[in-house]
This record gives C-alpha cells, sequence and structure tokens, in this order.
C-alpha cells in the first residue's frame, strides 16, 4: 500500500508517497537541484544533505528557481 502525506510547497498543497527525500521531490517536480534553494519549515536545507531530508506530513517547503542573466 502507498501512503501519501500532504505537504505544501511555496503556499500551495500538494500530496506525495510517504517516505521520499529532498533530492527525489525535486526530481519529481523536475527540478534541477544545482539550479535551487530550499526552505524546508523556515530553515534553508542544505544541497549536500538533499539525499538525507526525508519529506514528513506537513511540512512546509519554499523552493526558489536560480535564473541566469545579466550583462
Amino acid at each position: 500500500m502507498n501512503i501519501v502525506i500532504e505537504i505544501t510547497i511555496n503556499g500551495d498543497p500538494h500530496k506525495i508517497a510517504k517516505g521520499q527525500n529532498l533530492d527525489m521531490l525535486l526530481q519529481d517536480l523536475n527540478l534541477d537541484p544545482a539550479k535551487v534553494a530550499v526552505e524546508r519549515n523556515l530553515e534553508i536545507v542544505s544541497k549536500t544533505t538533499y539525499q538525507d531530508v526525508i519529506i514528513m506530513a506537513d511540512d512546509r517547503l519554499e523552493i526558489v528557481h536560480f535564473i541566469g542573466g545579466g550583462k
């Protein structure tokens, strides 16, 4: 049986499979971990720990994309 949990990403509710780590979630969202910054429950998550951070029910994530540009 696949257990689903509810989380919030950038203010919007999402349902994901229980047991996902942050790296898996970013892949599911088609986001390149090298091009985003993630805040989980008001704390910045180090990119080196994305595989170790298990997403829990009711977690609040803010994901910011880096966009190149300039002169």
